[in-house]
C-alpha cells in the first residue's frame, strides 16, 4: 500500500504537473551526497576539497593529490525509496583535475494493478505486474586553478535520465559552475546550479499512460506536456578551520541557498528566496570527526492560519585511517521539519594507498 501511494505521487508529480510545476524538476539532484556533508547540513560549498566536490562545488577538485572514489547509500520513505551515489575523481596536473559521478534515486518492484479488474468486474491476480521508477544523474566535472592566487573554478556537465516503468522516460542536459577563493585560512565558495537551465524531454507511451489515467475513477487525463525546465539556483558559502594546540580542529561553515523565486524559505522576496545553513565539524588528529548542522529553514502555514518556522537539524560521525574514510549522518534529528529522517552512510578511499 505504501508503494502504491508513493508511485501515485511520483506519477502525478513527474508527469501530470511536469509543465505546470517545472521549477521543481529534477529535485532528486538537490538532496545531497556524502554523509560528512549531510551531517553538516550541506554547508560545504566553500570547504569541499575531495572527490565529492564534483557535486558540491567542482572547483574543489583541484585540491586532490591522488585519485579518489566515493560511495553512499541512504533510504527514504520508510525504506521504500533508495538513494545511491558513486564518484571518481583524479588530478590531471598540479593545476587541474577531473571527475565523474552518478546518482540514482528509485523505487523498485512496484505493483501495477491497473489491469487487475477487467471490464466485466472479474479479478485476475495474474494480471498484476511489477515495475520500477528511477531517476539517474550523471555528472562530468572539470576544475582548474586560475592565474590569480587563491582562485579556482570548476564546471559540471550533467546528463539526466528518468524512467517510470514502461509509461514514460526522459533525457535532460544541463551545466553547473563553481568558484572558490582562499585567503588566510578563510574559504569562500559560489555554486551556480543549472546555469543554462536544465531541460528534460519526456517520451510518453500514450497507450500505457492511458491505462493509468483511466484507472483513476471519474477522471480522463490527457498525456502531459513533454518538456520540463529546471531553473537556476545559487549557493554562497564561507568557511574557516581553526587548529588547536591539543591536536583538535574545528571547521565552521555556512551556506546561503538561493532560489530566484518566492518560496517558503525563511527569507523570501519576489526576486530571491534564501535558506541559510550552518555546519560544524570537530576533528581529533585528523582521525575522528563529530559533526552537527542545521538548515532547511521554512515558514510553514499552520491550521490556525499562523506561521511556524521549521528547520532540519543533522548530526554525524566520521573515522579516517590511512586513506579510508567512513562517515555516518542522521538527518532531521528531532523531527523539527516536514522532511523524514534518514540514516546515511558513505565511504571515501584515496587510491594512493594501493600503490
Amino acid at each position: 500500500m505504501k508503494k502504491t501511494a508513493l508511485i501515485a505521487f511520483l506519477l502525478t508529480y513527474s508527469l501530470t504537473y511536469s509543465q505546470a510545476v517545472r521549477k521543481y524538476s529534477n529535485e532528486f539532484m538537490n538532496i545531497g551526497v556524502d554523509a560528512a556533508a549531510l551531517g553538516m547540513s550541506n554547508a560545504v560549498v566553500a570547504s569541499t576539497n575531495d572527490v565529492n566536490s564534483g557535486y558540491w562545488n567542482p572547483a574543489g577538485l583541484v585540491n586532490l593529490e591522488d585519485g579518489q572514489v566515493a560511495l553512499m547509500h541512504a533510504s527514504y520513505f520508510a525504506n521504500i525509496a533508495q538513494y545511491d551515489y558513486a564518484a571518481y575523481a583524479k588530478p590531471i596536473d598540479d593545476r587541474s583535475a577531473w571527475g565523474i559521478s552518478m546518482i540514482r534515486f528509485g523505487v523498485d518492484d512496484i505493483m501495477n494493478t491497473t489491469q487487475l479488474i477487467d471490464g466485466d468486474g472479474n479479478i485476475d491476480y495474474n494480471r498484476i505486474s511489477l515495475f520500477s521508477t528511477a531517476d539517474y544523474g550523471f555528472t562530468f566535472s572539470y576544475a582548474r586553478k586560475l592565474p590569480v592566487p587563491g582562485f579556482q573554478y570548476g564546471v559540471n556537465a550533467k546528463v539526466i535520465r528518468r524512467v517510470i516503468g514502461d509509461f514514460a522516460n526522459s533525457w535532460g542536459f544541463g551545466f553547473d559552475f563553481g568558484l572558490q577563493f582562499e585567503r588566510d585560512d578563510w574559504h569562500v565558495g559560489l555554486m551556480l546550479r543549472d546555469i543554462t537551465t536544465t531541460y528534460n524531454i519526456w517520451n510518453i507511451d500514450e497507450e500505457e499512460y492511458q491505462k493509468i489515467a483511466n484507472a483513476i475513477p471519474g477522471e480522463n487525463q490527457e498525456p502531459p506536456e513533454s518538456t520540463e525546465i529546471t531553473l537556476p539556483k545559487a549557493q554562497l558559502g564561507v568557511s574557516k578551520k581553526f587548529e588547536f594546540h591539543n591536536e583538535m580542529s574545528l571547521l565552521a561553515a555556512t551556506n546561503l541557498n538561493m532560489r530566484f523565486e518566492q518560496t517558503n524559505d525563511i527569507i523570501s522576496t519576489k526576486a530571491v528566496s534564501i535558506d541559510p545553513a550552518l555546519g560544524f565539524e570537530l576533528g581529533y588528529i585528523d582521525l575522528v570527526f563529530v559533526r552537527a548542522g542545521v538548515g532547511n529553514f521554512q515558514n510553514v502555514l499552520q491550521i490556525d492560519g499562523s506561521e511556524k518556522v521549521n528547520f532540519q537539524p543533522n548530526i554525524g560521525l566520521g573515522f579516517k585511517y590511512k586513506g579510508i574514510q567512513i562517515d555516518y549522518a542522521l538527518t532531521d534529528l528531532g523531527d523539527q521539519s516536514a522532511a523524514l529522517y534518514s540514516n546515511v552512510f558513505s565511504v571515501k578511499v584515496d587510491l594512493g594507498i594501493f600503490r
